[in-house]
């Protein structure tokens, strides 16, 4: 067998295994085998976290993953009595954390005028951040003619700009430590089209624009980023959605499915993500995780698969059984 064959044997063999993992896994490979081989989360004890979008979801999730190991912890949110029973869950799951390891904070991300002060605040509490994982943000479901352009803006101030604002106060900090590790909650949406998402899609695609360019410029020093991109997830994210009108949520209750990751499935593998500091991570069941190899592995293909598709397919693999509220959303723009 000459060198050309072998070459191409070992590339179908590359893209067979991507294709078969995509049916078994729930994450993608290097996660997996991170999981199974790689650093422990217990590896991050003692770590100096702050959480923000902690009240509830895969923030709150987070917390608890990171409080079992050790973590003294920072949770942050608008919600204190969420935040506060949080906590009280934290200091449950591991005795030996004491109640000044586990403080909540409450914040309103948009109130950008306070980053600072929130900021300076738990560098006073712990003396250094080791860890800033943003998790604060909103999803969407609106139809894309129909959306006004102040829910774009809306979408960014929470998703991407408060992100950003927190994050280089947090590598200042990290520089001047000589290291840091940034935690980004994105999604899948920032890596696929999504439809009846659009401002939500066009900020997570920013998200990895704005981290993967700071990646690039300090890949010298000590700073690491996680951009975690989970697909669906079962938490009752449908009922704060964004819609096409500004102030306005979409209040569907989001229904049980086992199509999607659990949420203390999604935390726990964001705390393997974290402790072996994976750049990026796709966390997501089948048929989602067969489209993400898809385009991985067949970009030029992808599009015309897309097609082929259909938003109504799309539509269902995001929301399962709450795929026919996108039909809801098509009506109720019509009588706009």
């Amino acid at each position: 067998m000459d060198a050309l064959s072998i070459i191409g044997l070992l590339v179908l063999a590359y893209y067979f295994v991507y294709v078969v993992c995509a049916f078994v896994l729930d994450c993608n490979v290097e996660l997996a085998l991170k999981e199974k081989f790689g650093r422990p989360v217990s590896d991050l004890k003692g770590k100096k976290v702050w959480i923000t979008g902690a009240s509830s979801g895969i923030g709150e999730e987070l917390a608890y993953v990171l409080a079992e190991v050790g973590c003294k912890l920072i949770l942050s949110a608008r919600r204190i009595a969420e935040l506060e029973r949080v906590k009280k869950k934290c200091l449950q799951i591991n005795k030996n954390l004491s109640d000044d390891d586990v403080e909540v904070y409450p914040l309103d991300m948009l109130n950008f005028n306070l980053h600072k002060e929130a900021f300076q605040h738990v560098i006073d509490k712990f003396g250094q951040l080791d860890i800033l994982v943003n998790n604060a943000g909103r999803s969407q479901r609106a139809k894309w003619e129909n959306i006004e352009v102040n829910v774009d803006r809306d979408m960014f101030e929470l998703d991407v700009f408060s992100v950003l604002s927190l994050s280089r106060m947090a590598v200042k900090h990290f520089l001047q430590m000589g290291q840091g590790h940034l935690v980004v909650t994105s999604s899948i949406a920032g890596i696929l089209p999504i439809p009846l998402s659009a401002s939500y899609c066009g900020a997570k695609h920013a998200l990895h624009g704005y981290f993967n360019s700071l990646l690039m410029e300090h890949s010298d020093k000590n700073i690491n980023i996680t951009i975690v991109c989970p697909g669906p997830v079962q938490t009752n994210f449908l009922a704060e959605c964004f819609t096409d009108t500004p102030g306005e949520k979409y209040g569907i209750k989001t229904v049980v499915d086992n199509s999607k990751v659990s949420v203390e499935r999604c935390a726990e593998l964001m705390g393997i993500a974290i402790a072996n500091k994976l750049n990026e991570v796709w966390i997501a069941k089948t048929p989602a995780m067969r489209l993400i190899y898809a385009q991985y592995c067949f970009p030029n293909v992808f599009p015309w698969l897309l097609r082929s598709l259909g938003p109504k397919y799309l539509m269902k693999v995001r929301d399962a059984k709450n795929a026919s509220t996108g039909a809801t959303i098509e009506k109720d723009s019509k009588e706009k």
